[in-house]
C-alpha cells in the first residue's frame, strides 16, 4: 500500500525557481544543471540543497494520569505493542479541545518487565542512476554501509544512565521514558538481520547527484536526490485486497516470501540519500504497509511497519542540513517506530496535544522530529574504532506536558537531557504560533 501517513526526517521545500517540481525532478533542469559548468549528466551542484529549508512562557503543569497499560492493540496482526493513556490539556486533530491521550509503543508494558526481541530485517538498496538511454550512469553502493550500522550502537551495547547493564540506544532512550514504574529487567532489544541487497533502477529525470568539490572526500558522492514517488512505486506494494501482495515491488516480494513479517521492523538501508516528496524532502521516514488477512492469522489486518534511512558515510551541512552523518537518520526512525509505530493512523494511539519545535508543528508522537531541527541534535558515541552520531530524541513527558517529568532524571530528551529543558505548552488548534 502507498503510504498515507509519512513520518519523516524531512526537510521542507522552497520551491525555487529551475530546482525542482513536486512530484518529480525535472529532467530539463538536471540536464541545464549538467551543461552549466562541464558537470556530467545527471549532477547537480552541491549547493542543490541550500534550495529546501527545514520545516521550522512556562505554563501551568499538567496533571499526569498513567492509565492501565495493556497489551495494545488486539484487533491487528503485527509487532509486538502495548497502550497506555495521559491526561492534558490540548486540541484534537479537528481543533476540539481535548484532555485524554493514548499512545502505542512497540514491546511489552514496562511494569511487567522482562526482555522483548524485535527482528529487524536489514536489507541495502543500491542504486543505479540511468541515462536517457538505460544504461547506467553512476551505481550508489549500499551494501559497504551494512557492516557499520551493525556495529553501531542502535544494535550493540553501550553504557547508559538509563540502564543498569549496557544496552541498545533505542532501547536507553525506551527505559529513560518508563523510568518511573518499569522493573529493572525491562528491555526491548533489537535483533538485526541481514537480507540480500537490492538494486534501484532510477529512470533518467527521477534523480540528480551530487559531488564533494573538496576534502577528503572530493569527487566522492556527497548525495543522491530522488524521485521520491518514483522510489514508493519501485518499493512499496500497490494491492490492498488481496493476499499475497503484488510481489512486482520490494517490499511486496519480501512479504510475500516470507523474508519479513508482521512481527518485524523492516529497515531498508539507502546509500547517501535524500527522497523528494510533494512539499519536502526526506533523509528517512517509517510507516507500515496494510494488506488484509485470511483464515491462516484469522482474517486480521497484516500491519507490516518498515522503515527507510539513509546512511551517510561523511556529515552533511550543506544548506539547511545541519549535521546529518552515518546512523543519524536511522536512529531517528527507529526511535519513532518504537514510540509510535502507527503514526496515529486510526486516529486516537499517538496523536498528541499540537506542539511545535523551531517551526516544525504536529500532534504525532515523533519523537525525532522535536529535536531534528534543533542545533546540533546529535548525541555521537565512540565505540568499534568509529565514532557515530545517533540522534538525540525527545521523551513521551515532553508531549504530555508533564511538570515536573517523570522521566529519568527529570528529563525531556535523551541521552542528552539538555535539548530539551521544559515541557511542551498547550497550543491553540491546528496553529503552534
Amino acid at each position: 500500500m502507498k503510504r498515507s501517513h509519512l513520518a519523516a526526517f524531512c526537510i521542507t521545500l522552497i520551491l525555487a525557481a529551475g530546482t525542482a517540481v513536486a512530484g518529480g525532478i525535472s529532467l530539463h533542469n538536471v540536464s541545464a544543471h549538467a551543461a552549466a559548468g562541464g558537470m556530467a549528466r545527471g549532477q547537480v551542484p552541491l549547493d542543490t540543497l541550500s534550495h529546501y529549508h527545514l520545516g521550522s512562557g512556562n505554563l501551568p503543569a499538567q496533571k499526569h494520569v498513567n492509565g492501565h497499560l495493556t497489551h495494545g492493540l488486539t484487533n491487528i496482526d503485527s509487532i509486538a505493542n502495548f497502550s497506555g493513556k495521559y491526561h492534558a490539556d490540548g486540541f484534537d486533530p479537528s481543533g476540539a479541545p481535548n484532555k485524554q491521550w493514548v499512545y502505542n509503543m512497540v514491546g511489552s508494558p514496562p511494569q511487567l518487565g522482562g526482555t522483548t526481541t524485535i527482528r529487524v530485517p536489514i536489507i541495502p538498496i543500491s542504486l543505479d542512476l540511468l541515462a536517457p538511454d538505460g544504461s547506467v550512469l553512476v551505481h550508489v553502493d549500499a551494501t559497504h554501509d551494512v557492516p557499520p550500522t551493525l556495529n553501531s550502537p542502535l544494535f550493540q551495547n553501550a553504557p547508559y544512565s538509563s540502564s543498569s547493564v549496557p544496552t541498545q540506544f533505542n532501547d536507553a532512550i525506551q527505559r529513560a521514558e518508563f523510568a518511573n514504574g518499569a522493573k529493572s529487567d525491562w528491555h526491548t532489544v533489537l535483533q538485526p538481520v541481514v537480507e540480500p541487497g537490492v538494486t534501484l533502477e532510477m529512470p533518467w529525470g527521477s534523480f540528480g547527484y551530487a559531488v564533494w568539490s573538496s576534502g577528503p572526500q572530493a569527487g566522492q558522492i556527497a548525495f543522491v536526490l530522488l524521485d521520491g514517488f518514483t522510489v514508493d512505486d519501485l518499493m512499496l506494494p500497490t494491492t490492498t485486497f488481496s493476499w499475497p501482495p503484488d510481489t512486482s515491488t520490494v517490499l511486496g516480494g519480501l512479504e510475500a516470501s516470507g523474508e519479513v513479517t508482521t512481527h518485524d521492523i523492516t529497515t531498508f538501508l539507502f546509500p547517501e540519500t535524500f527522497q523528494l516528496g510533494d512539499n519536502f524532502i526526506y533523509s528517512g521516514f517509517h510507516n507500515w504497509d496494510t494488506e488484509p488477512g485470511d483464515a491462516s492469522n484469522g482474517n486480521l489486518l497484516r500491519y507490516f511497519p518498515y522503515i527507510e534511512a539513509s546512511w551517510f558515510s561523511a556529515e552533511l551541512r550543506v544548506g539547511p542540513v545541519t549535521g546529518i552523518e552515518d546512523v543519524s537518520t536511522l536512529s531517528h526512525e527507529l526511535s519513532e517506530t518504537l514510540n509510535d509505530p502507527f503514526v496515529g493512523g486510526d486516529g486516537a494511539h499517538d496523536i498528541t496535544p499540537w506542539w511545535e519545535s523551531n517551526g516544525l508543528c504536529l500532534d504525532y508522537l515523533e519523537t525525532g522530529d522535536v529535536i531534528e531541527v534543533l542545533p546540533n541534535p546529535d548525541d555521537p558515541i565512540t565505540m568499534n574504532g568509529m565514532t557515530y552520531h545517533p540522534q538525540n530524541e525527545a521523551l513521551l513527558q515532553w508531549f504530555e506536558g508533564m511538570t515536573p517529568s517523570d522521566a529519568i532524571g527529570g528529563a525531556y530528551s535523551y541521552p542528552d537531557t539538555s535539548i530539551l529543558t521544559s515541557a511542551n505548552p498547550p497550543n491553540t488548534p491546528l496553529n503552534c504560533g
